[in-house]
């Protein structure tokens, strides 16, 4: 219609755009009512035509009836006239034999909005935003953006056009949910981001326990409308996962997700509440299964809660995530989550590839598993092979404060300091507040030299790790926790009986910088902290090691690499890629450390 009245969607006169709501007619209108009618005076009598002109007067034409088929005919000659000049339904390019169908090969789905009036339900919206993602992610040739990266335009009102140029995609799928009572209903649209036209609009209406139908319905149609075209495993594998679900045990997954996906401790042990209570209503769900493998392997993550030792958390992962593929192995998040424990765990570095390739195989936008897989890449070093994989987790999820994060990480284990600093800043740009970023930056600068830069870095990380522990967020306001189904909130407590509010790894690099620069009462006193803190807590022996190593003690330093090695720590994984552990690799114990571990034969 823009192009027919030669409007602009920059400056409209008659058409303007309303974001993620649709259009709105902005010309003025004119109400025109019949005119009154006149009465006029009878006119005068004519006078009788002169004999020369009344020879040239044509006779009289008599009135013809029009017929009803005719007008009918003439009204649709008109359609039909109208249709061509305002190409509506590609009427035009069609008869003049150029109809094409518009193809996209990248595309994002915006969060939905909460149509319900709860504010508890916005987890609901959010979630539901994700498992259409998933969907998506699995139709053939589709690269699909990353719920963390599409949540950042929550509530916002920057153009469609401008939100596709920075996620990277061609199309965008937008719309609504509401969930009431054990209905849900969901309204989508699909729109060119290039001209930010609307393409298809269709609305969803289900049974809670029919969602994962409606879902994949949602998937089939936009599927269509982009000229995907599906493969029959494709369509197999749609219709495997369309099955019913018990609906109190599909809003307890999403809310374990939900706060998963917040990779704190507090938010972690929610989403381990949730995942269980999934399992109870549903004892046979497996991606409740593969959340709660996630759920623990989490809790030991290196630079993060790091709440529990690994031996406990990996055992009970490995455990969820061979249930979760025993119930369903067409699951691409249970094939990641068995890779990544026969990576951490297991250190089968074979059979943690192959895991990681099949969750690769059948969803080739989860970003995560790149994330995962570009780690066991670099540390077995294929330098190579894992820079690409961790450039496509970014280019996947490309506001990912953790996915971001990791490639930096990669640049710093494959010795390109100043691509780390660089990745570092742009994931400080997201969120200046976001520790692992600031203490990986720290990292790289000080094997540049430029140890009193790295100082500030690692000083700026500790005083932001009590917030960032609790919140996963630096200068950013945590959000406002949802609400459990039955009304109940669920409050976090650590293994201690409380949420951990500091990071191990602030005080290792602190300590490991401040030896550097020649400041060893500083380090010793970073170093008494993480002692300290092992005895109430649970500290990875490594970080102990990575100070000793900084002040000169090799002996110290090799004790506690050996009982990190027992705990069968991450840490151990880095040792060959690991540029702070330089000082010890011409040490016999080292290289029987690697052999041990199978990072060398």
């Amino acid at each position: 219609m823009r192009d027919a009245l030669g409007d602009s969607p920059e400056n409209p006169r008659f058409i303007e755009t309303l974001a993620r709501r649709g259009y709105r007619f902005i010309a003025p209108v004119d109400v025109l009512h019949p005119p009154h009618e006149e009465v006029r005076p009878a006119p005068a009598p004519a006078e009788p035509p002169s004999p020369e002109l009344e020879k040239d007067v044509p006779p009289p034409v008599p009135k013809k009836k029009i017929s009803f088929t005719s007008a009918a005919l003439g009204s649709l000659a008109a359609v039909v006239i109208l249709s061509f000049v305002f190409n509506v339904g590609g009427v035009r390019t069609w008869i003049s034999g150029k109809a094409t169908v518009r193809s996209f090969r990248s595309l994002a789905v915006l969060p939905l909005a909460n149509l319900s009036s709860d504010p508890a339900q916005d987890y609901f919206a959010d979630e539901m935003t994700e498992e259409l993602i998933t969907q998506f992610s699995k139709l053939g040739d589709l690269k699909v953006i990353s719920r963390t990266s599409v949540m950042q335009y929550k509530g916002t009102r920057k153009p469609l056009p401008q939100i596709a140029r920075e996620l990277g995609v061609d199309a965008i799928v937008e719309g609504a949910v509401q969930l009431s009572g054990q209905r849900v209903r969901i309204t989508a649209q699909l729109v060119d981001a290039a001209t930010d036209k609307h393409l298809w609009a269709d609305d969803y209406d289900r049974e809670l326990s029919d969602v994962l139908l409606l879902q994949s319905e949602v998937a089939r149609d936009i599927a269509a409308k982009i000229d995907l075209q599906l493969t029959p495993q494709q369509r197999r594998q749609l219709d495997k996962q369309a099955h019913p679900v018990i609906p109190e045990a599909y809003e307890s997954y999403l809310l374990g997700r939900h706060y998963w996906n917040k990779r704190t401790a507090d938010g972690l042990q929610k989403s381990g509440t949730y995942f269980h209570r999934a399992i109870q209503q549903d004892p046979n769900y497996a991606l409740a299964y593969a959340g709660l493998a996630d759920y623990y392997a989490f809790l030991t993550l290196l630079g993060g809660p790091e709440i529990v030792p690994p031996r406990k958390a990996m055992a009970d992962a490995k455990a969820a995530a061979e249930r979760s593929l025993k119930l369903d192995d067409s699951l691409a998040e249970a094939h990641a989550s068995m890779g990544h424990v026969l990576h951490n765990y297991d250190w089968d570095w074979s059979g943690a590839e192959r895991e990681f390739k099949r969750a690769i195989e059948l969803n080739p936008n989860y970003s995560i598993v790149h994330h995962w897989y570009a780690h066991e890449l670099m540390q077995t070093g294929r330098t190579q092979e894992s820079l690409k994989e961790a450039s496509l987790a970014v280019e996947l999820d490309p506001l990912s404060l953790f996915v971001n994060n990791g490639l930096a990480r990669q640049y710093y284990l494959s010795r390109q300091y100043d691509q780390a600093i660089a990745q570092c800043r742009k994931g400080l740009e997201i969120d200046p507040g976001y520790v692992p970023a600031r203490i990986q930056l720290g990292l790289a600068l000080e094997q540049k030299g430029m140890i009193e830069q790295a100082i500030s870095e690692f000083e700026q990380a500790r005083d932001q790790a009590a917030n960032y522990a609790l919140t996963g967020e630096g200068n950013v306001s945590a959000q406002k926790a949802p609400v459990a189904p039955g009304g109940q909130a669920v409050t976090a407590q650590s293994s201690a009986g409380k949420p951990e509010s500091d990071l191990p790894a602030v005080h290792a690099m602190l300590g490991y910088a401040y030896a550097r620069a020649g400041r060893t009462s500083d380090a010793r006193k970073e170093l008494q902290a993480l002692i300290t803190a092992s005895k109430t807590r649970y500290v990875a022996p490594s970080w102990i090691a990575i100070v000793n190593v900084a002040l000169g003690d090799k002996d110290e330093a090799f004790s506690w690499l050996e009982k990190s090695y027992q705990d069968r720590s991450e840490h151990m994984l880095y040792m060959k890629v690991e540029p702070l552990v330089d000082p010890l690799r011409d040490d016999p114990r080292f290289l029987s450390l690697l052999k041990r571990v199978g990072l060398e034969r």
